[in-house]
C-alpha cells in the first residue's frame, strides 16, 4: 500500500501535473473574464447597434421556453475566447522565436531527404535504391 502513495505522490508532483493543473485554474479565471467581457460589454453595445437585447431572444413551445439568444452570447463568447487564445499563442512562439535567435537556440531542421546523385530527384535519406531511376545508391561518393 505504500509503494501505491509513493507512485501517486511522484505522479502528482510531476512538472506536466502542475503545469496543467495552474493552466486549469488560469483558464477558468479567463474564462469568467471573458463572460463578463460578453454579457456585460458586448452584449449591450450589440443590443444597441442591432436594437434587439439578446437576453429577451426566447420562443415558446407548449410549455418549454428556449433561450436562444443565450446561445447566441455563448457562442459569441466561445468566438471570443478562441481569439484570445489564438492571439495570445501567437504572441508567445514569436517571443519564443525571438528568444532562441538570441540565445542562439534556433533548432535546426531535421534533414528527411536527400538528392538521387544520377537523376537529381528528392529521395527519403534511408532510400538505398532511387524509386524515379532504379540507380543504386551509394555506389559512387554520395553527396554531403
Amino acid at each position: 500500500m505504500s509503494n501505491f502513495f509513493k507512485e501517486f505522490k511522484e505522479f502528482i508532483t510531476k512538472g506536466n501535473i502542475m503545469d496543467m493543473a495552474v493552466g486549469i485554474v488560469m483558464g477558468t479565471a479567463f474564462v469568467a473574464i471573458v463572460t463578463s467581457l460578453v454579457d456585460d460589454i458586448i452584449s449591450p453595445l450589440l443590443g444597441l447597434i442591432v436594437g434587439i437585447n439578446f437576453s429577451d431572444l426566447k420562443g415558446t413551445v407548449g410549455d418549454v421556453t428556449f433561450t436562444y439568444g443565450n446561445f447566441i452570447m455563448a457562442v459569441i463568447n466561445f468566438l471570443l475566447i478562441a481569439l484570445v487564445m489564438f492571439l495570445l499563442i501567437k504572441a508567445l512562439m514569436k517571443m519564443q522565436q525571438a528568444r532562441d535567435k538570441v540565445t542562439g537556440k534556433v533548432k535546426e531542421e531535421e534533414v528527411t531527404t536527400k538528392t538521387c546523385e544520377f537523376c537529381k530527384t528528392e529521395i527519403a535519406i534511408d532510400a538505398t535504391r532511387c524509386p524515379n531511376c532504379t540507380s543504386q545508391l551509394g555506389v559512387f561518393k554520395e553527396e554531403a
